[in-house]
């Protein structure tokens, strides 16, 4: 890349133009007249060549790995028709890289960068790491509040094609009105399923979502003389990222009690939104909660926000429980976040990539972030970007487009409701054997549940993350463990299961359960168990065996688990070390009341 870009800055040099940047890796800028940017431009348009085009009177050149001779060559003739001078061999070669950041040092010295010459090797390379992620194609990955459901392979297909995967976020729109029509319709559906007015599809995650939309409160507020209101109402059982976001975004956050059954305190809630009626900016909520129940006062709670002259935020990381049943512009919001990575079905393991637009009322609608680039989404008050491309992880965006369209309002509706219906039998399936922390009013939760394994610290010396590391011997994800609850496990199931999945979750946490009493009964070790030396890997049963129970009870504890048998690669990790080491951490929502 640097090479052929040396070569580009050597030759414009040579035909006598002015390259604004002495240094560069991939990147040149060249200085010009307008007359000569206008015939460049015409002539590069005619040879299907995009280059970037700036106000200052200049063009910008970068180069990718995928550049040929013949492409450099093609991009050479475009200036050399416009030089003036066409004999100027006495250039400087340059480098093009300071001195100073030269790398001195040896690089890529890990065995991992140097042992595999073919591509048969590397394949197996590859799929050897692969064998060591638990994923959907293994089992139910029931993580509470992250929504990992299915990414059928027909809403995949679309982003292999060239014609979504290999154009730039900023190429001239007259060349992507295929994308255009994409990103309208899409928007379209959301602001129809949320019942709001507008999206915004530029935010590339949940709590991105989180921060534009409280940036659209602020905008909104400023604009009409109420810029001074910086009180966020945040619950106490809401998620980390609610209140990172809204300091973020400037704002001083005040926590909300939940009552015994997980739900907001209305009266604490009535009684902040009045104490801090004057400077109250918005009210950030989950519905349904992260306890994993629908509030039934949700409604009047928004009431109190309003009546008080602040706006509600609705945060929409459980949205896969809403579609077709309720909606965001139905209980009141003003503003909600979609995860397209959960909900709409966009594969987000690992991290990425994730998709948080947010849907606003007709009175937010003008201030959605713009972008200094692409002038068509930029509205009269729209505020700045928050991503670097304008739609955001547009390339994706076809996953959730297809999603939509094959479900239908009617399909969205029952995925909605089996959601709800898997958790509640989950539910009533252990309630022999594990307590369910919050339900709602007749008992029921929505479409997750939070587990409570606290007791078993006291009668059996177990701890939620021993039943967490159990769970990978039966070949299982654990559930979110400790959120948003010490010492509890978050179930979600989704739509995406079948009764035949849930009943042999069931069978494992039940069984889990029996070893936990074996425990408590004295028939195992309170030390030496099953579920204190969990994982257990195939170093364990193919060196001398020291445990008190079988290398069978160990690692086929159920007789099903031998037919597709998951090995963890790591044993039990140090978690007092982890916890003592963090990389990063945010913040217990407790700390933001002080």
């Amino acid at each position: 890349i640097h090479s052929a870009t040396k070569f580009l800055y050597e030759e414009l040099k040579r035909y006598g133009f002015e390259i604004a940047n002495q240094y560069f890796f991939d990147t040149i800028k060249i200085k010009m007249d307008s007359v000569q940017i206008e015939k460049i431009k015409n002539e590069a348009i005619n040879n299907k060549i995009n280059l970037r085009y700036f106000d200052d009177g200049s063009i910008g050149i970068s180069i990718g790995e995928d550049i040929t001779s013949s492409d450099l060559g093609q991009l050479v003739g475009l200036f050399e028709k416009e030089s003036s001078n066409k004999n100027n061999d006495n250039i400087e070669k340059e480098f093009g890289i300071p001195e100073s950041l030269i790398r001195k040092s040896e690089y890529l010295t890990h065995p991992v960068f140097n042992s595999y010459h073919s591509e048969t090797e590397m394949m197996r390379y590859i799929k050897s790491l692969e064998k060591k992620d638990l994923s959907l194609t293994t089992s139910m990955i029931p993580l509470g509040s992250c929504t990992m459901k299915l990414n059928a392979a027909t809403e995949m297909f679309p982003i292999t094609w060239a014609e979504l995967s290999d154009i730039h976020p900023f190429a001239p729109l007259k060349q992507a009105e295929g994308y255009l029509e994409l990103f309208n319709r899409l928007e379209n559906q959301l602001a129809k399923l949320t019942g709001l007015s507008a999206v915004s599809l530029q935010p590339n995650s949940g709590a991105q979502g989180e921060y534009t939309g409280l940036m659209v409160i602020k905008a909104y507020q400023k604009d009409i003389g109420e810029g001074h209101r910086n009180i966020v109402l945040i619950p106490s059982s809401a998620h980390g990222t609610n209140p990172a976001s809204a300091v973020l975004a400037g704002n001083k956050v005040i926590i909300v009690n939940c009552d015994e059954k997980g739900n907001i305190d209305i009266d604490d809630l009535k009684l902040k939104a009045e104490q801090n009626k004057d400077n109250l900016s918005a009210l950030m909520v989950t519905y349904p909660s992260t306890h994993g129940v629908f509030e039934e006062s949700i409604t009047e709670m928004i009431k109190i926000i309003h009546d008080n002259g602040g706006l509600v935020y609705m945060d929409g990381a459980n949205l896969n429980a809403q579609l077709g049943l309720t909606s965001p512009g139905q209980i009141g919001a003003d503003v909600c976040h979609l995860n397209l990575h959960k909900t709409f079905a966009i594969p987000h393991g690992g991290g990425g990539p994730g998709v948080g637009p947010i849907a606003v009322t007709k009175k937010l609608k003008n201030y959605l972030p713009g972008h200094s680039v692409v002038n068509k989404i930029n509205r009269e008050k729209s505020i700045h970007a928050v991503s670097a491309a304008p739609w955001g992880s547009a390339g994706v965006l076809a996953i959730s487009y297809a999603y939509i369209r094959m479900m239908g309002i009617e399909g969205l509706t029952m995925a909605s409701k089996i959601a709800i219906l898997n958790a509640n039998y989950i539910k009533e399936k252990l309630k022999p054997y594990y307590k369910t922390l919050y339900t709602g009013e007749n008992g029921f939760v929505g479409h997750e549940l939070i587990l409570d394994t606290r007791e078993f610290k006291q009668r059996a010396n177990i701890e939620v993350n021993d039943i967490a590391k159990r769970l990978m011997d039966y070949g299982y994800h654990a559930p979110t463990v400790s959120f948003p609850v010490h010492g509890t496990l978050m179930v979600e199931p989704t739509e995406s299961e079948s009764k035949h999945e849930l009943d042999k979750f069931c069978e494992v946490m039940t069984n889990i359960y029996n070893e936990i009493q074996e425990i408590e009964k004295g028939q195992a070790d309170k030390e030496d168990n099953v579920l204190k030396n969990s994982p257990h890997i195939l170093d364990d049963i193919t060196e001398e065996w020291k445990h008190k129970y079988s290398i069978k009870k160990a690692v086929v504890p159920l007789s099903w688990v031998k037919e597709n048998k998951f090995w963890p690669t790591v044993g039990r990790v140090d978690d007092a070390y982890g916890d003592r080491n963090l990389v990063c951490s945010c913040l217990p929502i407790e700390e933001y009341e002080k």
